[in-house]
């Protein structure tokens, strides 16, 4: 597997998992109003936290990703 065919991939993941925690916070915070939890361990913000640094990430890829591609399109050129 080729490194760009692995930045690509993990990319994806810390997309999907990021969706995730987004997803679980949002329930968390559904359950904390109707008075119940259903993780212990973290809060519903810091899954948001979690979210954002992983979407942090994906930004950052995305943003090598496309200089890459606009530095071989100068150079074809």
């Amino acid at each position: 597997m080729s490194l760009d065919k692995l930045i690509s991939l993990m990319s994806r993941l810390f997309f999907l998992g990021a969706f995730a925690l987004f997803v679980l916070a949002v329930i968390e915070r559904i359950a904390n109003t109707a008075g119940y939890t259903i993780l212990r361990l973290y809060s519903g913000g810091r899954l948001l936290e979690f979210a954002a640094v992983l979407l942090i990430f994906v930004v950052a890829i995305q943003q090598k990703e496309i200089k890459e591609q606009l530095k071989s399109k100068t150079l074809g050129s």
